[in-house]
């Protein structure tokens, strides 16, 4: 089988040819370009294409990849709301995802987020690279005894409800299908009666119609005063205009962002040279009380391993005619 790779980092080439070493019925080649309609004709002769998380993936790049005679797109991350699952469908094309490759990074840099957001990490580094040694500005507040949020509870959301727990925190759980296995961890509520009752709401579900802008000016009105929000899921979950309304109204002690609207350009990109067309991504790094890093979550040598493993065993899964769980669109 032979599959392209587009928006190819140094990483990803190294941890895909790590593990191509067990699989030598695929060969593989690397883009650094992205996947878009104007480059999905370079697919022309593969019968796979590999995408990332900001890849387009709509319906104009479908019918080009199904031009091309493309029959499988590999995500190697666990989103897919940039894929147009129906066009992928009507053209024949099978999707297939990596949903779980390591919860635990994802959930670990959120509690990362969370506590350097709470004790102003970002801001007493500078300090001290300074020579100022004053704590002014830096006062956070004990986590052990205080309510944790967690909005989304598969994998990752029940991995960052385990840490909580570590952490003494209470832990309320929302999620339209509760976790079993966090039975007597989590107490599952409401979503008003968690956002008004949590110190740190960390948000871990995927984004659908139903999620779209879930962290709104109505539901950030129901917030307890002080509360930190970290966002490590998807950008588009919190409406960013009403979280900086809601910062400059003093309604948050803090916000952690690994995902934010408008990400697209910045993802995995060096824009140290360039100035932000964004207002509102620049508006958000104004804010002393927020950090944002560029969708590292998953950037864990083990998460590299598990994605690079299981996207492989889907592409020669669907070499052999066989639908696993990670199978999205049907052919």
């Amino acid at each position: 089988m032979k599959i392209l790779f587009y928006d190819t980092k140094i990483y990803d080439k190294e941890s895909f040819e790590a593990a191509r070493e067990r699989y030598p019925q695929v060969e593989l080649e690397y883009l650094k370009a992205d996947l878009t309609p104007r480059t999905a004709p370079l697919a022309a002769g593969y019968q796979a294409v590999c995408a990332f998380v900001s890849s387009d993936v709509g319906e104009e790049t479908v019918r080009a990849l199904q031009k091309a005679g493309v029959r499988l797109i590999l995500m190697r991350c666990a989103g897919f709301n940039n894929v147009d699952l129906k066009t992928a469908k009507a053209c024949g094309i099978t999707v297939m995802r990596v949903p779980g490759y390591s919860p635990e990074a994802v959930a670990e840099h959120a509690m990362a987020l969370a506590l350097a957001v709470n004790r102003r990490l970002h801001k007493a580094y500078v300090k001290v690279r300074e020579n100022d040694f004053s704590l002014n500005g830096l006062l956070g507040f004990n986590f052990h005894g205080k309510t944790a949020g967690i909005v989304g509870t598969g994998k990752i959301g029940a991995a960052m409800a385990r840490i909580c727990r570590g952490f003494g925190m209470k832990v309320l759980a929302y999620d339209v299908c509760p976790n079993p296995s966090l039975e007597g961890m989590a107490e599952y509520v409401d979503l008003k009666t968690l956002l008004g009752q949590s110190d740190l709401v960390s948000l871990h579900c995927p984004l659908t119609d139903d999620t779209y802008h879930l962290i709104c000016r109505d539901t950030i009105r129901e917030m307890k005063e002080g509360a930190i929000l970290v966002n490590t899921s998807r950008g588009a979950l919190v409406k960013t205009d009403d979280l900086i309304e809601g910062i400059r109204a003093r309604k948050f002690f803090g916000a952690g962002l690994d995902v934010y609207e408008e990400e697209t350009p910045n993802v995995f990109e060096d824009r140290s040279e360039q100035i932000l067309e964004s207002s509102v991504t620049a508006r958000l790094l104004s804010f002393p009380n927020v950090i944002i890093t560029s969708h590292q979550g998953f950037f864990t040598r083990e998460a590299l391993e598990a994605i690079a493993e299981t996207t492989l065993e889907n592409a020669l899964a669907f070499q052999r005619g066989e639908k696993n769980s990670n199978t999205l669109g049907e052919s």
